[in-house]
């Protein structure tokens, strides 16, 4: 998994937003909101967990409370809300 070129995350009113900049806008010119789970997953992406293996293993490492099914649904969440910036 990798975020596309041209999708960049941003910080707003205590929330996050990622919006397109160049030639992403023509693809993509909306904006897609995301919760502080899905900035970590987001972040985590950037640098470099490039499966879903190593995201969910990296959540479990961050949250002590995070459960495996919990960690899977809110991966599950973000792939869908994030998909048009995602890349297998």
């Amino acid at each position: 998994m990798k975020i596309k070129e041209g999708y960049i995350m941003k910080s707003l009113a205590g929330g996050y937003v990622v919006v397109t900049v160049g030639e992403a806008s023509k693809e993509f010119n909306g904006m897609i909101r995301m919760n502080a789970t899905g900035a970590f997953i987001w972040n985590t992406i950037l640098k470099g967990a490039d499966s879903r293996e190593k995201i969910l293993s990296e959540m479990m490492n961050a949250y002590e409370d995070l459960d495996e099914a919990t960690a899977n649904k809110d991966l599950d969440v973000f792939t869908e809300n994030a998909k048009m910036a995602l890349e297998d």
